[in-house]
């Protein structure tokens, strides 16, 4: 006598129930153990500098470096903006001509055959060697520095975004095309799809690489800015104000990053995303 097997019925109180919620308890006890682990570091920074003898030129305490907000000396909002400016217009320059020549290369192979070993090529060029160049030919200012950061960041956007449009089954791209799939509709409804985790890992790094843009401009040549300030109060070995400076670039670096997550968040499914 055979038995027949069946599937145990659905529980009304445990799958009907929506879970959309439950992932926010961890979520919250992570980014609270985050901040506190951030908090802890800072009041032994504190309390190393306070009772250990070293002097504020060495490594200054966190206190140290929140009264010289209140110098009027430093410019702290003119020169944060300075370079506010100049990591954004040069992160957003980067991911837009990225994304835009890696759909040329994804759409012309003789475009990519001529073009993308040269890209590949400048990549390979120092660019901190390039930032004199871009100053005798640009001058001083914010356009300069803008420039730079866009050289250090592109590269990372266009050769994610290049992978990603590439990053397709051709079985798939068979079966489109053997339904009379246009081009259009291959790269509106697959290829852009499958490589937004790929685009936004690559203007994730250039988000990174977009404050040293800005800071490797600003020592080099300019007269505004956060990297500028560094440069000025070296001379004084005023360390409080350095270390002041380095967590408003650090913060800057920050709200970029977290823009772009957000943004990520925004197009793409939880399950699809590049970690």
């Amino acid at each position: 006598m055979s038995q027949r097997l069946t599937a145990p019925a659905p529980s009304i109180a445990t799958d009907a129930v929506p879970r959309t919620s439950e992932g926010w308890g961890p979520k919250l006890q992570a980014n609270a153990i985050i901040v506190g682990v951030h908090l802890i570091v800072v009041a032994l920074w504190q309390f190393v500098v306070d009772f250990g003898g070293i002097r504020s030129f060495i490594l200054p305490s966190p206190l140290a470096m929140l009264r010289t907000l209140t110098r009027p000396e430093y410019h702290w909002t003119a020169n944060s903006l300075a370079t506010a400016q100049e990591v954004f217009a040069g992160f957003v320059l980067a991911s837009m001509l990225g994304i835009g020549l890696a759909l040329l290369f994804s759409w012309s192979r003789f475009f990519t055959l001529i073009a993308f070993p040269l890209f590949v090529t400048f990549n390979m060029v120092p660019k901190v060697a390039l930032g004199p160049l871009i100053i005798v030919w640009l001058g001083y200012g914010l356009g300069p520095n803008i420039m730079i950061t866009f050289a250090i960041s592109f590269f990372p956007v266009l050769l994610n975004t290049v992978r990603g449009l590439r990053e397709v089954e051709p079985d798939l791209l068979d079966l489109v095309r053997a339904l009379k799939g246009s081009r259009w509709q291959i790269f509106t409804k697959i290829q852009l799809p499958n490589a937004l985790p790929y685009v936004f890992s690559g203007m994730k790094v250039a988000a990174i690489l977009a404050i040293a843009g800005a800071v490797v401009g600003e020592f080099i040549g300019s007269d505004r800015g956060l990297g500028y300030l560094m440069v000025q109060v070296q001379t004084s070995l005023d360390t409080p104000a350095m270390f002041m400076a380095v967590l408003l670039l650090t913060l800057i670096g920050l709200f970029v990053y977290l823009i772009t997550i957000g943004l990520e968040r925004l197009c793409i499914a939880k399950d699809a995303r590049v970690q």
